[in-house]
């Protein structure tokens, strides 16, 4: 597979391969590393069917295993580079395809498996006419959170699901823009990836995913389709990346985000009251006031990688915010901002109340009123980073 640390495996004495339920063409599989190798032909098709490869199509694949899809990958793109972790599941490719009327197209492997050989997207486009009637994969072993992507049309990936959250979004932020992804994950991240204001597992990941792509639930997929069968059920999930709107605020919209779902089920008129809250927007209040006085602002000198990184969250999990279902706001003990009426404060509650927003919660907001919310701030000088 093609994410997260490697352990050295202790050898295996002999009869290991009779013994381990978990072993292919010689090669056990673990768990630990997210390790679940594919294994119904009839899903693999429907997954290529679903995908709409075109034989133009120059393909990557996270996690090839031991290449039951990489096979079917080969046959209905253009090109394939595949992404794996795995030095043993690297050599497995390359005797699985040697002999086969495949091997001519398997090429570009270094000594340890990691590529040599990658023509620049011009040089492909250049020689087009005479690349039409030839398919050719390469393979990168390493990690592919840490790996820089060559350029590709779709992404077909069987992932560990400890990476699906850092994944998504370094898939999200590739450039230049691909026409889309289609990923296994585990079936309740898949669900939170499409979920819809008033869903319980509507979030956080939920608001900033579908901000910058259309995302759509394809087919869900039982534990016993993989070898070994992991201990949940699976979904896979269609990724359709938008173009990037360079005026969009991103770093604030990310800081917004962040705050209204913190406690998705509070309303927004409780989360604002909070201290801690209101605090900070303060600091950014007479921060950019400050800013403002002392020079003009430039408009086009904002950087969108920077901006764009308030969405994204590669140390944590962007799908787990506190779920308060089961208590109200006075549960909750809100601690409010000390100069009780203070003229920030009555201005923070004053734009809830301009968008009627007060006793909305975040649970059952669409992007539409995020962005209604977010204007209104704005206009009012609030700003979230």
């Amino acid at each position: 597979m093609a994410g997260g640390k490697m352990k050295k495996e202790k050898p295996q004495r002999g009869g290991a391969a009779s013994s381990n339920p978990h072993y292919q063409g010689g090669i056990s599989f673990h768990k630990s590393k997210g390790q679940h190798i594919l294994k119904n032909p009839l899903l693999i098709d429907t997954i290529i069917q679903k995908a709409g490869i075109k034989s133009t199509d120059a393909i990557l694949e996270i996690g090839p295993g031991t290449g039951n899809l990489t096979k079917k990958l080969l046959e209905a793109g253009k090109s394939v580079v595949a992404v794996e972790i795995d030095p043993r599941m690297v050599l497995e490719l390359q005797r699985r395809f040697q002999g086969s009327p495949l091997s001519s197209r398997l090429k570009g492997i270094g000594a340890f498996g990691i590529t040599i050989e990658i023509p620049e997207v011009d040089d492909l486009l250049a020689h087009n006419n005479n690349l039409s009637q030839r398919t050719e994969a390469r393979v990168i072993q390493g990690d592919v959170l840490k790996c820089d992507l060559p350029y590709f049309d779709i992404c077909v990936a069987n992932i560990p699901y400890q990476i699906s959250s850092p994944l998504t979004f370094k898939l999200l932020f590739h450039r230049p823009l691909f026409r889309c992804a289609v990923i296994m994950f585990q079936r309740e991240f898949a669900m939170r990836l499409v979920a819809q204001p008033g869903d319980t597992l509507y979030c956080r990941l939920s608001v900033n995913t579908q901000l910058m792509a259309r995302v759509f639930h394809l087919l869900k997929v039982g534990r016993n389709n993989f070898r070994p069968p992991p201990k949940v059920d699976s979904s896979v999930v269609r990724i359709e990346p938008r173009k990037l709107i360079d005026s969009f605020p991103y770093k604030d919209w990310g800081g917004l985000i962040r705050i209204c779902f913190n406690r998705k089920n509070k309303t927004l008129g409780s989360i604002f009251k909070q201290k801690s809250v209101l605090s900070l927007l303060e600091k950014n209040y007479k921060t950019l006031k400050a800013l403002r006085l002392s020079q003009k602002e430039s408009s086009g000198d904002t950087d969108m990688a920077v901006a764009l990184s308030a969405l994204r969250d590669t140390g944590e999990d962007l799908s787990m915010e506190i779920d308060d279902d089961d208590y109200d706001d006075e549960d909750m003990g809100v601690e409010e901002h000390d100069a009780r009426g203070s003229e920030f404060k009555n201005k923070v509650l004053g734009v809830l109340k301009k968008g009627d927003f007060e006793d909305k919660r975040s649970s059952k907001l669409t992007q539409a009123d995020f962005m209604h919310l977010l204007s209104l701030f704005n206009e009012a000088g609030i700003h979230f980073a």
